[in-house]
């Protein structure tokens, strides 16, 4: 069962993978090589899903819902909001394939 307060964590040693760098899709595009807010943005729903799995039954995950983040500059710790729901992994990938048709 989650409660107020509840934190996950994940941690990442950054990599030139993970730069705003290699998020460049054309010789137009040019990022510097710094910590990318979507690595960021992506280690948050990780920690998110990670402290959900306890609220979990079979056949459920989580997924992200809303997302409320400033990326400015050095974050302090507490900034950002993500939510999630928690849904039923069938619903989900029977959907996707509808889409996909």
């Amino acid at each position: 069962m989650l409660t107020a307060g509840d934190t996950g964590q994940a941690e990442i040693l950054v990599q030139p993978s993970d730069t705003a760098k290699v998020l460049a899709l054309s010789s137009e595009d040019s990022f510097p090589e710094v910590f990318a807010t979507s690595r960021m943005i992506a280690l948050m729903e990780l920690a998110a899903a990670r402290v959900m799995r306890s609220a979990l039954q079979p056949g459920q995950l989580s997924v992200g819902v809303s997302l409320n983040v400033k990326h400015t500059a050095a974050t302090p710790v507490g900034e950002g909001e993500h939510s999630r729901a928690i849904i039923s992994t069938e619903r989900l990938l029977q959907g996707a394939a509808k889409r996909r048709k």
